[in-house]
């Protein structure tokens, strides 16, 4: 089922990327996966759990995810990107489903922060890229996250190595991931960010002390000349691009 969804949504996303020529199509493949388990099983409507996408570049994913399970219907996506459209290029709490407008790197886990502190009953998952983890606010969140064991709280980081226009190991290099975390007192599990079964097992896990989930992705996953590749997070699709990309989905 996982599966079906993942391959759907890839499809929507690349057709409108193409239609509406904008860029980070790598960026929103790399997380597709983990938002499809997410929204299947963890982030309802009514079960007092909210999600941020603190990658704000990557709205489009998730914009096809809640059209998808019906937060609005597909006409209204098909307007990303227009004049006055609530579709903006980076995501917007206009939207239905979405509770917060991010964009400026950052600025995702604060905010994420503050809600898990001042309500312990609502279940708070936030995504962060690994390139954003470059941005010093989100240390100062982790600390005020682990400082107040902030359990209702689940970070996934999407650690797809690449950044706007090179590797992430070349801009700063943040390795070992695992052990920084780790020192400031988080539980933290690393996972395939595209298997399915790990991405929902992981999510599911109860812990005494706040999450962090590194899932490792491939930036444009799912199309061969898109994966890891630095191109692909500016570039939007040709004809000839996206008639080989949905061959390949």
């Amino acid at each position: 089922m996982y599966l079906k969804i993942s391959r759907q949504i890839r499809k929507t996303l690349l057709q409108i990327t193409y239609l509406k020529k904008t860029g980070h199509i790598a960026s929103n493949l790399s997380i597709i996966d983990i938002l499809v388990v997410l929204y299947k099983d963890f982030v309802k409507k009514k079960n007092n759990s909210q999600f941020i996408l603190s990658k704000g570049h990557a709205c489009l994913s998730v914009y096809c995810v809640l059209s998808y399970f019906k937060y609005f219907s597909k006409s209204l996506l098909n307007t990303f990107g227009d004049n006055n459209s609530k579709l903006m290029c980076h995501i917007s709490h206009r939207v239905p489903g979405v509770s917060i407008s991010t964009g400026s790197l950052g600025h995702g886990l604060p905010i994420a922060a503050g809600k898990a502190f001042v309500n312990k009953n609502l279940k708070v998952f936030v995504l962060l890229s690994d390139g954003e983890l470059n941005e010093g606010s989100n240390w100062e969140a982790l600390m005020f996250i682990s400082h107040h064991n902030l359990k209702n709280i689940k970070i996934i980081i999407d650690s797809n190595k690449i950044q706007s226009i090179d590797y992430t190991k070349n801009v700063i290099k943040m390795d070992p991931l695992d052990k920084k975390f780790k020192s400031f007192g988080f539980f933290v599990s690393s996972i395939d960010g595209h298997n399915h079964k790990q991405i929902f097992n992981t999510l599911k896990r109860k812990s005494s002390r706040p999450q962090i989930i590194i899932a490792n992705t491939a930036k444009g996953k799912g199309v061969s000349f898109m994966e890891n590749s630095v191109l692909w997070h500016y570039r939007p699709p040709n004809n000839e691009d996206l008639k080989q990309a949905l061959k390949e989905i």
